[in-house]
């Protein structure tokens, strides 16, 4: 059976062992006998495991009548997804390869994460996994050099909220509108967003919401540097909704 298979007898045996493929009678003196259900079964055990399942899903396959069809959707989804890191792990080699090359030292988070892999799931949940890998994708495809460019913007714009606030702008004024506009545009930049596809109601919606996540998230409040910092931007940002998003 196991040279006709084209595996080794230990095969065989771990999957009686694990009750995957229980051989159709054991002989007084030990032998394994395998009839043509069990053949039958080695079939399609093989071919299932040459489609990349595990042993435990190939048995709930056959065992419990489940949709073998789902099944190798669910891998092709887990293969999809694994791809899809071994891609982030090269890119970021990569980065950190043509850093060292040009003689920059880049922090190890902007090596290791893209734009928003730290909120993957917030982001999905919110705006869906097309937001998230779009904007992700854009991100991993810049070069080191264009990445710390817009880092560089992107701290440029954090400052300028910092400054008016300190100088006591009114989230009201038009200082603080120009900054809000500034923003708005910043984050119509990153594809897979509402803004840049051009949804109105969820363009508003999101910077809304954005504008709250500065003010309750902790990592966004230190980024503006207090919660009357980060409430400054959210009100500037909800106000530039009201009069200028609402009616373009």
């Amino acid at each position: 059976m196991a040279r006709r298979a084209g595996i080794t007898s230990r095969t065989l045996r771990h999957y009686d062992d694990i009750g995957l493929l229980p051989p159709s009678r054991v002989g007084a003196n030990g032998y394994r006998y395998y009839d043509v259900d069990a053949v039958a079964r080695l079939q399609r055990i093989l071919l299932l495991r040459d489609l990349g399942l595990s042993l435990p899903v190939i048995a709930e396959v056959l065992d419990r009548d489940a949709d073998e069809e789902t099944a190798l959707r669910e891998q092709i989804r887990l293969l999809e997804a694994e791809r899809e890191r071994l891609d982030r792990r090269i890119r970021a080699v990569r980065r950190t390869l043509d850093a060292r090359r040009s003689g920059q030292d880049p922090t190890m988070d902007m090596m290791l994460e893209g734009f928003n892999d730290s909120y993957e799931d917030e982001v999905t949940a919110r705006w869906g996994e097309r937001a998230f890998r779009l904007s992700n994708d854009w991100w991993h495809k810049k070069t080191m050099r264009q990445q710390l460019d817009w880092k560089r913007d992107t701290d440029e714009l954090v400052d300028a909220w910092a400054a008016a606030w300190r100088e006591g702008a009114s989230p009201l004024s038009e200082r603080a509108q120009a900054l809000a506009a500034r923003h708005v545009a910043w984050l119509g930049a990153v594809p897979g967003t509402p803004l840049a596809d051009g949804d109105r109601e969820r363009s508003a919606a999101m910077v809304r919401c954005l504008g709250d996540m500065y003010v309750t998230d902790p990592d966004f409040t230190a980024t503006y540097g207090s919660v009357e910092g980060a409430a400054f931007v959210r009100d500037a940002l909800h106000e530039y909704v009201r009069v200028s998003m609402a009616s373009s």
